[in-house]
Parts: C-alpha cells; sequence; structure tokens
C-alpha cells in the first residue's frame, strides 16, 4: 500500500517533499537529499520536466529513490506523452512497486528551454486521472484491451491553486479532478494563512471531500519571491514577507554574515507548517523547496513536526 496513502487515511499528517531529476544523467545529488529526507517525509514528489525544462526522465528517479528506501510519488503530465505512452509509464513504474503519482496538465513548451519541442495534451490532469481510474475497474488498457496479470491500483493525485480569480474556476476544476479519481490534492505554495482558510472554506461548502496538503516554498531571499509574485501563476508572497527577506540580507551584508535570509526563509517556513498543523487547518504539508531539498529536514525540526 501507498505509505502517504496508509498516513493520510488513518488520519496522520501527511508529509511530502519534492525533488526534480537532474539536467543530465547523474543522480549523485539528488540521492545525497533522498537519504537526508529518509525517515522524515512519507514521501517525496518527483517533478516531470517542471515548467517544461528539459531533465532526465522522472521514472527514472523514481526507481533510483524506490531502491533507496524512500517513498517516490510519480507526477505525470499530459504535455509530453500521448495516452499510450502515459499508460506503458504506469505500468512500468507498477513493475518497480511505485503506487503512488499525480496528475498534471504541464506548461506549455513554449515556456521552457526547448521551445523547438512540440506539445501532445492528448490528455490533461482530469483525462489522466479519469484514464487511470477506468484501468483500475475494468482492468483494461486504453484501448480497451485487457491488462495481463490485472492492473495496477494506484494512490492518485492532484494538485490546486487557492490563490486565483475568479477562484469558482478552480473549486470547480478541482471537483473535476477528484470525480476523476484524485483521492488526494497538493496545493500551489502558499503564503497567508487567512486566503487559505477562506480557499479551505468553499472547498468544504461545495462539498468536495478529498485530502488536501498545503504547499510550502521556503523562500531564500527577497528577489527569488519578487520573481515568482511577478512569473509563477498562484503565487503571492506577502510584502511584510518580502520586507523581512529584504532586512536580512542587509543585516548580513552589514555584519558579513552569508545565508541569512535563506535561514529566515526556512523559519517563516517552519512557523507555518506549525500553524496549520496546530489548527488542524488541512491534511498535511507539501514542502516544494526548488533545489534545496538538503534543508527539509531542518524545516521539519524547527516546526516540531515528525512521521
Amino acid at each position: 500500500m501507498s505509505i502517504l496513502k496508509d498516513a493520510l487515511e488513518s488520519g496522520k499528517f501527511g508529509i511530502t517533499a519534492e525533488m526534480a531529476p537532474p539536467k543530465g544523467y547523474d543522480f549523485t545529488e539528488q540521492m545525497e537529499a533522498a537519504e537526508l529526507l529518509a525517515g522524515k517525509v512519507h514521501a517525496v514528489n518527483v517533478t516531470d520536466m517542471q515548467s517544461a525544462s528539459l531533465k532526465a526522465s522522472g521514472i527514472g528517479l523514481c526507481i533510483k529513490l524506490k531502491q533507496a528506501g524512500v517513498e517516490p510519488i510519480l507526477q505525470i503530465t499530459g504535455r509530453d506523452r500521448n495516452r499510450m505512452a502515459i499508460m506503458g509509464d504506469v505500468l512500468s513504474a507498477a513493475s518497480f512497486g511505485i503506487d503512488t503519482m499525480l496528475a498534471l496538465t504541464g506548461d506549455h513548451p513554449v515556456v521552457g528551454d526547448c521551445k523547438d519541442s512540440k506539445p501532445v495534451y492528448d490528455l490533461d490532469s482530469v483525462g489522466i486521472l479519469k484514464m487511470l481510474s477506468k484501468m483500475e475497474e475494468t482492468n483494461c488498457d486504453c484501448g480497451g484491451n485487457e491488462i495481463a496479470g490485472g492492473a495496477p491500483k494506484f494512490y492518485k493525485g492532484a494538485s490546486v491553486t487557492p490563490v486565483y480569480e475568479p477562484i469558482f474556476l478552480q473549486i470547480n476544476k478541482l471537483r473535476q479532478k477528484v470525480e476523476a479519481g484524485a483521492m488526494y490534492v497538493q496545493t500551489q505554495g502558499i503564503f497567508d494563512l487567512d486566503t487559505f482558510k477562506r480557499f479551505l472554506e468553499k472547498v468544504d461548502a461545495a462539498g468536495i471531500k478529498t485530502h488536501i496538503m498545503a504547499g510550502i516554498i521556503p523562500l531564500k531571499a527577497a528577489g527569488m519571491a519578487k520573481y515568482m509574485n511577478e512569473n509563477v501563476p498562484g503565487i503571492d508572497v506577502p510584502q511584510h514577507m518580502i520586507d523581512r527577506l529584504a532586512a536580512a540580507a542587509a543585516e548580513g551584508k552589514e555584519k558579513g554574515i552569508k545565508g541569512l535570509p535563506m535561514q529566515l526563509g526556512m523559519e517563516m517556513a517552519a512557523e507555518m507548517i506549525a500553524k496549520i498543523k496546530d489548527e488542524h487547518l488541512c491534511d498535511g504539508v507539501h514542502i516544494m523547496a526548488i533545489g534545496a531539498e538538503k534543508n527539509v529536514p531542518t524545516i521539519l525540526d524547527k516546526a516540531g513536526l515528525y512521521i
């Protein structure tokens, strides 16, 4: 059984992290981070060419993590594969004991670093979930052909963006994902708990029942926060956080101390995680450290969070 499924469905506070495969074929850095994350999180998302940036295949890193004793979550986008290729990857993943996945539509190649690549989008995130749910129900592939040995079962997930206008569109899309088979959802990074609470109230009012994990992005600098506000849909870092990061940078420069903004960002992330858990706002957190996965155990320690 999926370790994340066991945690969430038994009422435990779920903890997941995230990492990207390398832009190459050397997985050393990722496996060093995985060693630190082992026993600290229930699972680790492996991104699928996030932001349409060419990387090694996600299934490769998922296999590496599984072999190292770290539970992987296979992210699958509809951008680069048709339904046959998606199902083929899912069946291969199952053969390695990978049983947790997350469906995404995927950013268009024009925003990435291989702009001549042609998008596929045979299926969007809802379509991927529907296809896998039907596979599980019928023991047949996307062509209606029986799967030898029976269809594998996956703990299926999706994403949602709490900061979105008009918000009813996200609520409606979330409903579609849950009806298509999403049993848990991970949110885009949140930085304001009042806004997050209003989103959760709307989900509850809509009668949508699923496990929600709050996305947490530890900020590294004021510049990073400003960039995300300007360029990443669904991100809204409050000005008071940006001001604190800028002040930490100024203090570090004055005192000749490096890394103060990153330390502050980790502390702010830990504070938010602790509040989410203490106030029982949702079912868990998903920490997106964006290349600083080795900091995740420290953040969890600061938050007093253990699996």
